[in-house]
């Protein structure tokens, strides 16, 4: 990974890395977890949503994929769903837009009829050495995409989503322990935690499940998109297993706070991050 290069666009693209991110083992075996679900997923196109996208395809389901403008990255991410024998449904837009996160729902929904799970995973991230180094409109950009869309998406959900049906937000390790050169990223990575917990209480009544992933130094686009050459060689070695992970050890996760094996389960986050060990 020391060879990747800084890429000078958020929230990064992923056909560009030398090291390409691994979506899903190849020995992962699908068992109809998830068979007749839709699933909207937002940055989907890439790192950690692909590979909710493709788990999820595998266990089932027939996908919607929101995405920036990555359209390479998102063309690749739907020839693999469709490699699974399942549509994938492309939804170019922006999720700081509230009208168009309500659009991408009634895409889904006319698109397939339904709409059953929910995956807000749509981020963005800028590292600064000092907070007077953030700006005005970085901070805006990252509240916007990070925490502010979840609103949007979820909002437009509620309409279609019924009793079984699951919505999962992506948190992270910075949630929980913060981040000295992410503190805006970080604070909104704590509000989703707070969102999840607070949704599923009103949601508990209707059986709708909501729940979170938070992940710790996971290899993505985003990464070399948010840090410089120098500092990417070390990512993700301070964790005690000694190394990131791949989007591929994630992936599972959502397939599990998205099926019936979840079922007990709502307000709660599961940590994957290299064995750091995290309180909450």
């Amino acid at each position: 990974m020391n060879k990747e290069e800084k890429q000078s666009t958020q929230p990064g693209r992923q056909y560009v890395m030398e090291s390409t991110p691994v979506t899903i083992r190849d020995n992962y075996k699908g068992s109809d977890k998830l068979k007749g679900k839709v699933a909207l997923i937002t940055g989907g196109d890439s790192g950690i949503g692909k590979s909710a996208a493709v788990h999820f395809a595998r266990e089932g389901a027939d996908i919607a994929i929101v995405y920036l403008d990555e359209d390479t990255d998102a063309k690749d991410t739907q020839q693999a769903i469709k490699a699974e024998g399942k549509e994938c449904l492309l939804i170019k837009g922006d999720v700081k837009d509230a009208k168009f996160c309500k659009e991408a729902v009634q895409q889904t929904v006319d698109k397939y009829g339904k709409l059953n799970i929910v995956v807000n995973n749509a981020a963005v991230q800028f590292s600064v050495e000092n907070l007077e180094d953030i700006s005005i409109n970085n901070l805006h950009t990252t509240f916007e995409t990070n925490i502010y869309s979840y609103f949007y998406i979820t909002q437009a959900a509620m309409e279609y989503l019924n009793k079984g049906d699951a919505i999962i937000n992506t948190t992270s390790v910075t949630a929980y322990r913060g981040s000295e050169h992410l503190i805006d990223y970080s604070s909104t990575k704590g509000a989703i935690v707070t969102f999840t917990r607070s949704l599923s209480g009103l949601l508990a009544k209707k059986s709708i499940r909501v729940n979170a992933v938070a992940p710790g130094p996971i290899w993505t686009p985003l990464i070399p998109a948010t840090f410089e050459k120098e500092r990417l060689k070390d990512f993700g070695k301070d964790v005690p297993m000694g190394r990131p992970g791949q989007p591929s050890e994630v992936g599972p996760a959502y397939v599990f706070l998205a099926s019936e094996d979840s079922s007990y389960m709502t307000g709660q986050v599961i940590h994957i991050n290299g064995g750091e060990i995290i309180g909450g």
